[in-house]
């Protein structure tokens, strides 16, 4: 085993969030182009956007991981040669995750230097598969989501030092093995392997009786309808130590459709632990804030995944409800001006006397009110009812940096009053 220094891998869904997670600390991103990763509904990157989105993580140290993981169509073999030459000598990427084995061939025949880690796609579950794909020229394997940390500790003892192994550690799982499933393209049309999931087994669903199609049945309900195939998701913030000495080089967050928000609050607690860690490995413990932070944004019960207990064991489906959602996100810090008014974006309508929960990239503050409020032409007002508007707030706190997250206890969709 190496005494390589594990790595914080975050989601960059476009250009926004991988700035945000860059300055909340990642060591590295994935992203995708517009075509040829599993995320087509997020943001993603064009050609330029994601020139210019490596240039700015290189300058300021990250890596940057482009997904060209679909399992492809002959139609996809005719754009693929062009892509791989941009992501490789245009863009400069440093490494691209791919679990097809055409796609891997092209890369390899192309840009034989660029590096290829084997996406979760593949369902690598054993050292015999780890050595097979480093034989063809892999760098890196990200893990089946279904290994266990007992297996993932057998597979490193078996495998080349120098081959790198991924994890997800925070974020949704899927239903099916390894993210192999048809429901979408079922229900929808639309290409689950091709980047194109709607989701479906986040729907909510009933059973009906064959000779009565029109009358509906819950089979377990709570307020918000019936869940019977949606995951838990991971969260293995309190078993930082454990994954890394497990020999893990790099742990990953999932989450390149979420927002901007989620993707900061994960990389800062994630971020955090795993300094924690190497600061005093002997004496790790779990910071209070850690789990207040993360049980502040969209996210269904948390688990451990399948780290301690198999799917056979323990499913990991969660169908008592849906999302939690104990908090929104009303602003962003765009910066503070000479007189101590704080430059916000506004992301959801907020009001002049409201408690703000304050998200930072590095440090914790107390919830600040909001004292005073003005518009972009410096009229008072009291709250702030159009989307994206720019506006200047004044609150109990001495300054807020920029990239910071302003956010409101509560769920907005059920109607919070202001205060």
């Amino acid at each position: 085993m190496t005494d390589r220094r594990v790595e914080v891998l975050s989601p960059a869904g476009d250009p926004e969030k991988l700035r945000t997670v860059i300055a909340y600390g990642a060591d590295a991103v994935y992203m995708s182009g517009k075509s040829f990763g599993l995320r087509t509904f997020s943001g993603n990157f064009t050609h330029d956007e994601m020139v210019s989105g490596i240039r700015y993580a290189h300058e300021h140290g990250v890596k940057c991981y482009v997904t060209m993981n679909i399992l492809a169509t002959e139609e996809d073999l005719k754009y693929l040669d062009d892509e791989i030459d941009f992501v490789a000598h245009t863009a400069g990427a440093d490494a691209v995750l791919v679990s097809d084995p055409g796609i891997f061939a092209r890369i390899r025949k192309i840009a034989p230097d660029l590096e290829i880690h084997i996406s979760t796609q593949a369902s690598v579950t054993n050292s015999g598969a780890c050595s097979f794909w480093q034989q063809q020229g892999a760098s890196r394997i990200v893990l089946a989501r279904e290994v266990s940390l007992a297996q993932i500790r057998e597979i490193r003892r078996n495998i080349d030092p120098d081959l790198q192994i991924e994890c997800f550690v925070h974020g949704a799982m899927c239903v099916a093995y390894s993210g192999r499933c048809l429901l979408s393209n079922y229900l929808t049309g639309r290409r689950s392997n091709g980047g194109a999931c709607a989701q479906p087994c986040r729907w909510g669903y009933s059973v009906v009786e064959e000779k009565r199609p029109d009358i509906a049945m819950p089979v377990e309900q709570d307020e918000r309808g019936t869940y019977i195939f949606g995951s838990k998701d991971i969260c293995m913030v309190e078993h930082v130590p454990e994954m890394i000495e497990s020999g893990i080089d790099s742990l990953k967050i999932e989450g390149r459709i979420k927002g901007a928000y989620y993707a900061a609050c994960a990389t800062k607690v994630y971020r955090e632990a795993v300094d924690r860690y190497y600061a005093d490995p002997d004496n790790y413990e779990v910071d209070p804030r850690w789990n207040v932070l993360l049980d502040k944004v969209v996210h269904r019960d948390y688990d451990t995944g399948f780290f301690y207990q198999s799917p056979s064991e323990d499913a990991k489906i969660d169908s008592a409800k849906s999302y939690n959602k104990p908090a929104f996100v009303v602003g962003v810090v765009d910066g503070c001006d000479g007189n101590g008014l704080i430059k916000v974006t506004q992301k959801n309508k907020f009001y002049k006397g409201d408690l703000l929960n304050v998200l930072m990239p590095k440090g914790y503050i107390e919830p600040v009110r909001v004292e005073e409020m003005y518009d972009e032409k410096m009229s008072p007002i009291d709250s702030c009812p159009h989307p994206e508007m720019t506006i200047y707030i004044r609150t109990n706190a001495a300054g807020i940096p920029e990239l910071s997250f302003l956010s409101r206890d509560g769920d907005k969709d059920y109607g919070i009053l202001p205060g």
